[in-house]
Formats: structure tokens, sequence, C-alpha cells
């Protein structure tokens, strides 16, 4: 992270995880909308004993889950997906496939921007019981999105987690997150057309996605 960046970080602690969020006061702009924070996932989807902190947290809530075929990572949070697969396992999550073990798959995305699963990996979406993961929701597009993919493809959802949710839920979909957006002090999303940081002639810190920040 770069040095104006990381003078202005704050860490965020929740109940029911060990590792906390890191998160940046500013005015960022995502695909979908101008933030007030940037929130940095970096260490948590990359590094062992923080990806597994994060995965204990979220098995403790499939407990209920009998069966768990498929987890989709989202977010590059596949680190995170296989520590999940593994305590879900040890948990007694079963799984329905061949072998009795869960995949851990990504989606790609086709020149048009869409979602896409070849035709090797649609095996394990069709009629697969899936799990979907991601690092953070902040207005709840990207959800949509994937939830129409697994849809097209035959998935049948089991559950929908993201590290950081600003939405508790999408459709009829629960969204089950660690971190929430009361727990952001004052956090805010807003729609290009009326972020008041913009009407105040604020200039943009960063554009940010799930895979970082580029600085402006």
């Amino acid at each position: 992270m770069s040095d104006v960046l990381e003078q202005r970080m704050i860490k965020i602690r929740t109940l029911g995880c060990s590792v906390p969020l890191k998160v940046v006061p500013g005015h960022f702009a995502t695909n979908h909308s101008h933030i007030n924070y940037y929130i940095d996932m970096t260490t948590l989807k990359t590094r062992q004993s923080e990806a597994k902190a994060i995965a204990l947290s979220f098995a403790t809530r499939y407990s209920a889950v009998d069966v768990v075929d498929t987890i989709v990572c989202m977010d590059g949070c596949e680190v995170i997906g296989s520590y999940l697969a593994e305590t879900l396992s040890t948990l007694g999550v079963g799984s329905m496939n061949q072998h009795r073990t869960m995949y851990i798959v990504s989606p790609e995305y086709n020149m048009n921007g869409q979602m896409i699963f070849r035709d090797n990996i649609q095996p394990m979406i069709q009629g697969k019981k899936v799990l979907l993961l991601l690092a953070s929701a902040t207005t709840g597009k990207t959800i949509n999105r994937c939830i129409e993919c697994l849809d097209y493809y035959g998935g049948k959802i089991a559950g929908i987690s993201a590290i950081f949710s600003a939405v508790d839920k999408v459709g009829k979909y629960q969204i089950d997150s660690i971190f929430k957006e009361n727990d952001i002090p004052d956090y805010h999303t807003y729609n290009y057309s009326v972020c008041p940081f913009c009407k105040n002639n604020q200039k943009l810190d960063a554009l940010i996605n799930s895979f970082g920040y580029s600085l402006l």
C-alpha cells in the first residue's frame, strides 16, 4: 500500500473473527459507485494465516448446511475457498461429488464482460449445491450477476458469503458477511450522479476493484 493511504489506514475488528479489516477513508470509485472507504483485502486473501482465519469464521455460519459440492470464488478468494472447503469438511459438511470432495472454481469473463464457465468446468456447477464466496459487496450488482450466471449453468445456491457486505440480502438470498456496513464508521456508497465528494470538487484518491487500487 502506498504511504499516502497507509498513513490513513484504520483496522476494524468484529466478533467472531480473529483478524482485522483494513480500511482507508477517502474518495474512491468502483465500477458501480463512489464510496468513502477503500477496503484493503490484500492480506486477508493472500496471507495463509489470515485466509485460514477468514475461512474458519465463514465455516461456523454453515454448520446447518448438509451439502456443499462447489465453492465459486470471486475477487481472488481462492486461497480462502480452499481453507473453507477443508474446514467445512472437518465440521461434517459433505459433498455429493463422485470423490466426495468439494470443487473450488472461479468464473471466466468473455469479451463482452459476461461471466462464463468453460465446458470442462460446467459439470462442477450444473446440478451442484454451490457456495458463492466474495471479498466484498457494496451495491449487490456483482452478486446479482453471479446469481444469474449460476442459474444459467444450473447451479443451486447453498449460500453466499462476503468478507464485507454493505447489503444484507440480494433477491431471495441472505448475504453472510463477517464485516458489515455498521462495522465501518460512517460508511457510505453513492451513485456517481449524487456523490457529495464530486459535488464539492473533491478529487478521487483512487480507482478500486477486487484486485486493489490505482492511485490518481
